[in-house]
């Protein structure tokens, strides 16, 4: 608008000084529009504008009944979300997770959904307020949370999915385990295994997982090694079914089964050489950020377990060495979910014989400034 870059607008001229800049060559307040030679983020910017204005004519252009484009739309939105959700911080893709979720809602609202588009509808609506949910959750807002996932569960149940009810169960489980309430987190954990138990996906494995995790934290040794071992003889049998293949939080991966698996038993204060193997073969689990399954929150998890574990092992070294990738994560990505992991390994680490070493007592200093630095993350 004002024919200057963003960065010449924003950077400091001494008092006294002249500003050396000119303006841009290709830009003009009389020509807001973009031209042949307009700059490739102003290109961007203004092409990110008309596909926004295209996705709101679609949405209303078939207004006796919803059109297959629209719902192909969803499609695409839906399955990008996803895939992004575990990968990107979650200011990345906040406000275009609620207006997806808002345009399936007016949709299921509008009465002009033929009956063979319903079900699909309702298992988008579920999709999406799960994911707006576990926002919630990253966000420390465990009661909006809540909320959500009964929104999701609903919509479950009106696509009369299984799988989908099966995981708002779990997410409530997650919710409450993150929020210290074990008990809780059991409770919708096994209410969700028994609705999962005959299905052949990885959605019964997750839950199981969060089964052996809530029960660590209750100091229950045996559920967590019954509920790891089956989860554990199902993963032979399992046959990838449609939330599977949504991926991202809709599937329980291999590397993601032995990171949960590893850290019920550092819930369970654990810690020997076998163990230590095993965390760092849920670190290295999450070491390829290109790789389907990875996920920054797994990653972190993950190496705050293996930080744990050496740490019960008496290597307070190696416990910090396996936490700085954490410690040193940006700000965006310190979800409430690494907080926690993370302020769990300072309260252990102040229990132990080796609080007094000077490391120790560096490591303590450094996580606890670490949930300080974190901004607010986007609210609403």
């Amino acid at each position: 608008m004002l024919g200057y870059s963003i960065d010449e607008l924003w950077t400091e001229v001494p008092e006294g000084a002249e500003p050396h800049c000119a303006p841009m060559a290709d830009m003009s307040s009389a020509a807001p529009h973009a031209d042949p030679g307009v700059g490739l983020r102003e290109m961007k910017r203004t092409g990110a504008m008309a596909v926004q204005r295209a996705k709101e004519f679609l949405m209303g252009a078939d207004r006796e009944r919803v059109g297959e484009d629209t719902l192909g739309l969803l499609d695409d939105e839906v399955q990008r979300l996803v895939t992004e959700y575990p990968r990107v911080s979650l200011s990345a893709i906040w406000p275009d997770l609620l207006e997806t979720q808002n345009q399936t809602f007016r949709l299921l609202e509008g009465g002009r959904v033929r009956p063979s588009q319903l079900r699909d509808l309702n298992v988008k609506a579920a999709v999406l307020s799960f994911l707006v949910a576990k926002g919630f959750n990253d966000m420390e807002e465990p009661h909006q949370a809540l909320v959500m996932t009964r929104v999701a569960a609903a919509c479950a149940r009106d696509a009369e999915h299984p799988g989908l009810i099966a995981l708002t169960d779990g997410l409530k489980s997650l919710i409450a385990y993150w929020a210290d309430k074990p008990a809780d987190a059991y409770h919708y954990a096994d209410k969700g295994a028994e609705t999962a138990v005959d299905l052949r996906g990885t959605v019964g494995l997750w839950l199981l997982g969060l089964k052996a995790r809530a029960a660590a934290v209750l100091g229950d040794e045996e559920t967590v090694r019954a509920a790891n071992q089956e989860a554990a003889d199902r993963r032979e049998r399992v046959v990838h079914d449609d939330l599977d293949q949504l991926g991202g939080l809709f599937t329980y991966a291999p590397e993601k089964q032995l990171y949960y698996a590893v850290e019920a038993e550092a819930l369970l204060r654990h810690g020997d050489a076998q163990l230590v193997a095993q965390a760092e073969q849920a670190v290295r689990g999450f070491s390829d950020p290109d790789a389907p399954n990875w996920a920054f929150g797994d990653l972190a998890g993950s190496q705050c377990d293996l930080s744990l574990i050496r740490l019960f092992h008496g290597d307070v070294e190696g416990a910090a060495e396996a936490i700085r990738p954490v410690l040193d994560l940006p700000a965006s990505h310190r979800n409430n979910g690494i907080i926690v992991s993370a302020m769990r390994v300072r309260h252990a680490l102040m229990s132990s014989p080796a609080r007094t070493a000077v490391a120790a007592r560096d490591l303590g200093a450094e996580i606890e400034a670490f949930p300080r630095a974190r901004p607010a993350l986007p609210r609403g």
